[in-house]
């Protein structure tokens, strides 16, 4: 048993709802029906007005308001849909650790999978459950704090240069929230792709076998740690991940500006 494991195991989580866990299995389907969202959804009221709250906000625009569930997907799509859906359980179901702030973290938290998504659409992998695996990749520091209490003040403490808080935690505890997060993913049966890239996002070039959606976790998370992405940032990348990923910082530098409206879109307004 790995140390995450075992410090996982006497944990009490809380219950995936049926809604959440039927969203999560829809990841691995390419083009999934509206109607089958929409019984979901509809299972769910709180969650359908949010939806409805979400697709007449004002970061769709001035169009006309809708007032059926069909017309909010249609109007926010599906992948944010599922993000909503998510990231409501998620913020409702864990409690902020001291040294943190709710708002903050799930505001960074839904970057920092926009950063994962932007980087899986141009390195082959999946966006979508590249969105979700950057989203929970921080859970895992939650629960760090539920069982050590003070820990996550020693993590989060300045300064915070990008991979601080892993050092940290490793040194602390001798894991970090990934590992801890691959174990809660393990446990609710999320895909295996998303558990391996989780307990790689620290250490990709260590994992065997190498974990391409964990490299993108790993980079996405470098470049979170500063205030917004910057070629300053990508020059500070590792170059054995970045080659493992196939890609280049000439490559990153020119994506930017993308990258910068993958983390707005990835924000819940």
């Amino acid at each position: 048993m790995t140390p995450a494991a075992a410090f996982f195991k006497d944990l009490t989580l809380p219950t995936m709802p049926d809604v959440a866990h039927e969203l999560i299995r829809s990841l691995n389907e390419d083009d999934v029906p509206l109607d089958q969202l929409r019984d979901v959804i509809s299972r769910d009221p709180a969650l359908a007005v949010q939806l409805l709250r979400l697709a007449n906000s004002a970061h769709y625009g001035n169009h006309s308001r809708v007032g059926t569930i069909d017309d909010a997907i249609a109007r926010v799509g599906t992948g944010q849909v599922r993000a909503l859906a998510l990231a409501s359980f998620f913020n409702d179901a864990f409690p902020i650790a001291p040294g943190l702030d709710r708002e903050t973290f799930w505001r960074e938290s839904q970057s920092y999978g926009g950063l994962t998504q932007w980087l899986a659409s141009g390195t082959g992998s999946d966006c979508q459950q590249a969105w979700l695996t950057g989203f929970m990749a921080r859970v895992g520091e939650l629960l760090m704090g539920l069982k050590v209490p003070g820990c996550v003040i020693e993590f989060e403490k300045q300064p915070q240069y990008p991979g601080a808080r892993w050092e940290r935690e490793m040194a602390m505890l001798g894991f970090t929230e990934g590992q801890v997060s691959a174990e809660l993913a393990r446990a609710w049966n999320f895909p295996d792709d998303m558990v391996s890239a989780l307990d790689a996002a620290a250490n990709p070039m260590a994992a065997q076998p190498f974990s391409r959606l964990g490299a993108v976790l790993h980079v996405a998370e470098l470049l979170a740690a500063t205030p917004t992405p910057s070629f300053a940032a990508v020059d500070d990348l590792p170059a054995d991940v970045l080659a493992a990923l196939d890609v280049d910082a000439d490559w990153m530098r020119s994506r930017l500006p993308q990258a910068q409206r993958y983390m707005e879109a990835s924000r819940l307004h």
